[in-house]
């Protein structure tokens, strides 16, 4: 009895951790977003700027939940803001996976990362 509970909250546990990914056109809005307001931070092609760069390559030792926090809850004594007015957290954690995959150049399409 115990094993199925424990089974089944690891289920649970694993199924909240998986995030929905965005609509199409949401994902646009948010490559627009991150393209633009974070670039402002981040430089352009998040190459780096007043803010850590934002490439595959420098964020490559970044757990995942680690950088979708960091977005959603900014970083409090830092001006990194927390972005949680203007996106959810599954939106964060979209965010944060393509960032660690190489962040899309242009608007996503379903061939696209």
């Amino acid at each position: 009895m115990r094993l199925l509970l424990a089974v089944g909250l690891l289920l649970v546990a694993l199924g909240a951790q998986a995030a929905e990914s965005p609509t199409l056109g949401r994902q646009s809005e948010l490559v627009r977003m991150v393209r633009q307001d974070c670039g402002s931070c981040h430089g352009m092609k998040l190459t780096g700027g007043l803010g850590p760069a934002l490439t595959r390559e420098a964020l490559a030792d970044t757990p995942l939940l680690t950088l979708k926090a960091t977005i959603y809850h900014g970083r409090p004594g830092t001006p990194m803001p927390p972005w949680r007015s203007m996106i959810s957290e599954s939106e964060a954690e979209w965010i944060a996976s393509k960032l660690l995959q190489g962040f899309p150049s242009d608007t996503p399409n379903k061939a696209g990362p």
